[in-house]
């Protein structure tokens, strides 16, 4: 049987295959043990950590909608000493490279996180959340900002020695100047896209159906849109392009593979199937055997124009 190679290289981080779950919608891993085989998967991503507790956003934080979900959770989590004590551990078990997402409220709080993260040898490499729509601080995004991105990515990447992803938001005129501060500044990769700012209305009482008003919608109604960006900014950038955006199965992924990314995060659709990422490794692996591809990384970028 001809032997296919799953394996791709983000920054120093080799993976064995590359699919990853993406922050927010996998928690600390533990929750899925017994779901699915967790030393299947290519990387974990963690649910994003902030230097102090975050209690999140008001009741209601999930709604559905077309062909997807709107979500205000707010970041919530216990803390980074939290996250070394009671969460790792188990983490650590796995044999899995670990990505830890990060968030602050500036960027003091970015260097401060990464700094201590910088000396966790169980911990492969770190996502900077740079994008997330649904905190309550009313302000602009730092992805949405070049000067903001910069200056983030270069603060971090000044003090963590390891792989340095940026994760990027949707919500901005032109992704592309945003991906390339982020290169610029130092970083090893650009995950893209972060959830669309979105909201929902009850007609009965008139009200929002969240309870911070606004949050992230994610899920299959965003994946044309990720796709294209993810193929914009893997013309303009000579880093590794990380794909994020309603990919619910193999087929999704292996859009977003063609069209530029050197990998992809499941994130919604962990939630539809616990075992989803399981089977879109198994699936990709028939498809590279039946198209005669023996290495992954030659399907990566080869949409045909």
């Amino acid at each position: 049987m001809q032997k296919t190679s799953l394996s791709v290289k983000i920054g120093q981080l080799r993976l064995e295959n590359p699919i990853m779950v993406a922050s927010g919608t996998f928690g600390y891993a533990k929750e899925f043990k017994g779901l699915t085989n967790l030393k299947k998967l290519g990387a974990i991503i963690t649910k994003t950590i902030t230097i102090k507790p975050r209690t999140g956003n008001l009741q209601q934080r999930l709604v559905e909608t077309s062909s997807g979900i709107i979500n205000s959770i707010g970041l919530q989590n216990d803390g980074i000493d939290c996250f070394l004590k009671d969460k790792l551990p188990f983490l650590k078990t796995l044999g899995v490279p670990i990505i830890v997402s990060i968030a602050g409220n500036n960027l003091e709080d970015y260097v401060k996180l990464a700094e201590i993260i910088n000396d966790v040898e169980e911990i492969s490499a770190v996502e900077l959340n740079l994008s997330c729509p649904n905190i309550k601080e009313k302000q602009t995004l730092i992805s949405q900002d070049e000067s903001l991105t910069y200056d983030c990515v270069f603060g971090v990447r000044n003090v963590y020695k390891k792989t340095l992803i940026a994760k990027l938001t949707p919500n901005v005129t032109d992704v592309t100047q945003i991906a390339i501060a982020a290169q610029d500044a130092g970083a090893d990769s650009v995950s893209l896209i972060n959830t669309f700012l979105a909201m929902g209305v009850n007609i009965e009482t008139q009200k929002p159906l969240l309870g911070n008003i606004t949050g992230g919608l994610s899920g299959p109604a965003i994946k044309p849109i990720a796709l294209r960006m993810v193929w914009q900014v893997s013309q303009k950038i000579k880093i590794p392009v990380i794909g994020v955006g309603g990919i619910m199965n193999y087929s999704d992924a292996l859009e977003f593979i063609i069209a530029g990314a050197q990998a992809i995060q499941v994130g919604t659709a962990n939630f539809v199937n616990p075992n989803i990422t399981g089977e879109i490794i198994d699936e990709i692996k028939n498809y590279l055997r039946n198209k005669k591809i023996n290495d992954i990384n030659n399907l990566v970028g080869s949409l045909k124009i």
